[in-house]
């Protein structure tokens, strides 16, 4: 297709912002090809899948890349399913289609914004469960020499929305594909939310995959009606001790311990607390619904987000001694910049502080 300049529709925040040209890719070697161009034009290069989880703080000078792979690609063998997906395919699609061919363990992720070739780089989450858990392997494309290497899941560094496609293969490669692995003896995952209401041995795949868009759709605005990006901040990790005495004076906060012994927290119970539900900075929103989220409500800018986002960050610094880091990627002028530079604040003395 002719290439146009206008992201507006190609961040699911809905910020006009502007790049130099935007291509979509439908293949590999188009991707390949417009990569090169781009590096003998001296100029940078963003790869988008959904553009769910970005924020353009400014209009970016070089070249967007749409990656839009499609393909699903399901086997059996013994006593697991192995599915293998193009990096494009939309993510809440996939699982729309692996629920229709009996393919069961993904439902908790339902409704997550975004496509196939996303999900590794921030190891998505939700209602206890991760990408990591379901992972195989994730097939990248070196852009420089045009080589795929895969992958496999142990070697991915999976963290808490992190992995090493945001380290090592954060440049220079594209996902062009990832590999899902699910044991056909399907065990549901019922901890968080709703899901504790279930039965675990009458619950069905179905229900955990309808309860879990039901309450995604009650807490969470559709970005194509309200520009948003889901989720912007991490939930905190905490000492067990910090955790304690927020528990202490804060009875009905809610945490979850972890492996090692820490406490995460829920980052939009925290900003509630703060009474930020509803707050507006220029044309952006905390959502009425989740603090967790902010929205364009007014024909936001970038920056007004950034505003926001600094302004819940310091609130929350201010009452409960934590740092809330962005899980959005902050896109500048010339690629993504460090999120936690752009909402910088002092430390603040607090009845948690560390």
């Amino acid at each position: 297709m002719n290439p146009t300049s206008e992201l507006k529709p190609f961040n699911s925040f809905g910020i006009d912002a502007k790049a130099l040209s935007v291509f979509i890719v439908e293949n590999k070697q188009s991707l390949h090809q417009q990569w090169l161009k781009a590096k003998s034009d001296n100029l940078p290069v963003l790869l988008l899948g959904g553009g769910s989880n970005v924020l353009f703080v400014e209009n970016f000078d070089g070249i967007v890349i749409i990656n839009q792979l499609k393909g699903i690609e399901i086997a059996e063998c013994g006593d697991y399913w192995h599915v293998h997906v193009q990096a494009g395919e939309n993510w809440h699609q996939l699982l729309e289609t692996l629920l229709q061919k009996g393919v069961y363990g993904a439902e908790n992720l339902a409704l997550i914004p975004g496509c196939a070739g996303s999900a590794p780089i921030q190891n998505i989450g939700a209602y206890g469960v991760e990408l990591k858990d379901i992972c195989d392997y994730v097939d990248i494309l070196s852009l420089e020499t045009n080589q795929e290497t895969r992958i496999t899941a142990s070697e991915c560094q999976f963290g808490y929305r992190d992995s090493i496609f945001k380290h090592k293969y954060q440049y220079g490669y594209a996902i062009v594909s990832i590999g899902l692995k699910f044991a056909k003896m399907w065990e549901p995952k019922l901890t968080y939310g709703d899901l504790a209401q279930f039965n675990p041995e009458t619950v069905t795949p179905k229900q955990v995959f309808d309860a879990v868009c039901q309450t995604r759709r009650n807490k969470l605005p559709d970005p194509k009606i309200t520009g948003n990006a889901g989720s912007f901040f991490k939930n905190p990790v905490v000492s067990a001790e910090q955790a304690a005495k927020i528990k202490q004076q804060n009875p009905s906060c809610p945490q979850y311990i972890q492996d090692d012994g820490s406490v995460k927290l829920a980052a939009g119970w925290l900003i509630d607390q703060c009474g930020l539900k509803g707050h507006e900075i220029g044309g952006a929103a905390v959502h009425t619904q989740q603090a967790l989220v902010l929205i364009n409500k007014h024909q936001a800018t970038g920056m007004d987000v950034v505003n926001l986002a600094k302004y819940v960050s310091q609130s929350v610094a201010k009452r409960f001694g934590i740092i809330l880091e962005p899980e959005v990627r902050f896109i500048g002028r010339h690629g993504e910049v460090n999120a936690m530079d752009y909402i910088q604040w002092k430390r603040h003395q607090s009845p948690y502080s560390w």
